[in-house]
């Protein structure tokens, strides 16, 4: 048994057992966006004075490790706040993959007192929904659930309120089985079976929530087209006059729905953890010091302190500035070795490839949906797009760089977090959400001909 000190704290471990482990027992741990993989290189720590891997570090002999508190990732729910506290209340929580976002809701008024986001404390398992599939198969659901769990319970003691009848949860499948402790393993694998999709309820002590009755969850569509965008649906409605609308959520799995008043035809583009900065060589989420905005004339930073990263909507001005001052080609091909942004940090030619990969499947994804319903552009009237990082996405950028198109730049509405706000809609008016699933078809893009032929041809500029 060798001693573990972190940050100042003991803890102790077998031999042989791997850092990473230690790390998530003690509440400390770092992310691992990778999944333990060790090619993302972000579970950085410091033992006895040297930088190492956390997920490939092997515990041999007594160490003392530091590790740095990134802080919060910087969230934007587009939520307005009445803060005023009346007698009918519930909860509406949004799982998101990233962050959780938890509102207090006033079922007299029909509006949202206060709300209050978190980072998901899966991130230190995987960036992604896949990599925490895995942990899962490997390791079971009790770690993981419980992790969500207790910072549900953390955020719920804020709002210092006395027993709620009702919480109202949405998120994609994934997140949703780990929140209700369901094995996910079998999404992980063709032919991708969730244990469940239809609406769940369950006793808050059942699930060990504090100050909470009754948990009701959103239902889903399909294994990776979730509840998330369900409520997303029944927050902006269908659209008049035989239009078609389209809703993007924009994460490290891209959902995406192209809808009408008739029918609706849904797909997941696996984007890969790239808008959050995981296999960027200087990528971070959006904490303190990670570069948000980005021109020849500007730079910002998340909570204006100097420059440590860069996150996904710096990611795209970067890339836009490189390709409007002729740094890289059409192809991505850039003849420097790297372009510095600041002080330490960079891009390179592999973080151009990782983005034309991701931003290519949302962009193929989105023009096979509507190649399949013979939909044009002028037939569609809005296009929404929302998650964490839509919030401060430039959307002039993002079609510059072939990540939204062109011709829809004009008829985009961000609108953040629509899972939660059409959790609350849900929640105060109760609407037939069976009707948005009933519509629905799933289109699997990993045997669509046309989806392949696409996602080739967009990888360019």
């Amino acid at each position: 048994m060798h001693k573990v000190i972190i940050n100042g704290k003991t803890e102790y471990a077998e031999n042989c057992t791997l850092l990473s482990d230690i790390l998530i027992k003690s509440g400390k741990s770092v992310d691992h966006p990778c999944g333990g993989k060790g090619i993302c290189k972000k579970c950085v720590v410091t033992v006895n004075g040297k930088e190492e891997l956390s997920c490939q570090y092997i515990i041999g002999s007594d160490i003392s490790v530091t590790v740095k508190n990134d802080g919060e990732i910087y969230s934007e729910t587009g939520a307005e706040e009445s803060n005023v506290i009346t007698d009918n209340l519930c909860y509406a929580l949004d799982i998101g993959t990233t962050t959780l976002a938890l509102s207090l809701v006033s079922l007299d008024e029909k509006k949202i007192i206060k709300v209050i986001t978190r980072t998901n404390p899966q991130r230190t398992f995987g960036a992604d929904v896949m990599t925490r599939i895995d942990y899962c198969r490997k390791n079971g659901v009790n770690e993981l659930q419980k992790a969500v769990i207790s910072e549900i319970n953390l955020i719920i003691s804020e709002f210092n309120l006395q027993n709620i009848e009702k919480l109202y949860v949405s998120g994609n499948a994934t997140m949703l089985h780990l929140f209700f402790g369901i094995d996910c393993s079998a999404m992980g694998v063709a032919p991708y079976t969730p244990e469940f999709l239809e609406s769940k309820t369950e006793k808050g002590e059942n699930l060990g929530i504090i100050g909470v009755e009754t948990v009701e969850s959103l239902p889903s569509i399909a294994a990776f087209v979730g509840a998330d965008l369900v409520a997303g649906l029944n927050f902006v409605g269908m659209p008049e006059n035989g239009k078609h609308n389209l809703l993007i959520d924009l994460g490290t799995n891209a959902e995406i729905i192209l809808f009408s008043k008739k029918s609706a035809l849904c797909t997941a583009a696996a984007a890969g953890p790239c808008f959050e900065g995981a296999n960027i060589s200087c990528g971070m989420s959006a904490t303190d010091g990670a570069i948000c905005v980005y021109s020849q004339n500007e730079v910002k930073t998340v909570g204006n302190s100097p420059a440590k990263g860069i996150c996904g909507t710096g990611l795209v001005d970067i890339i836009s500035e490189l390709i409007e001052n002729e740094k890289i080609d059409e192809t991505g091909f850039m003849e420097c070795e790297c372009f510095e942004i600041a002080d330490g940090v960079y891009i390179n030619q592999a973080d151009i490839r990782q983005y034309q990969l991701a931003k290519s499947a949302v962009y193929s994804a989105i023009l096979t949906l509507m190649k399949i319903k013979n939909v044009s552009f002028d037939d569609v009237d809005k296009m929404y797009i929302s998650g964490g990082f839509s919030a401060k996405i430039n959307i002039e950028n993002a079609a510059e760089t072939g990540l939204l198109p062109k011709e829809l730049k004009n008829k985009c509405i961000a609108i953040n977090n629509s899972s939660l706000l059409g959790t609350v809609k849900y929640a105060c008016e109760k609407n037939e959400l069976a009707v948005y699933i009933d519509k629905s078809t799933y289109v699997d893009l990993s045997s669509n001909p046309t989806f392949s032929d696409l996602f080739i041809e967009n990888m360019m500029f």
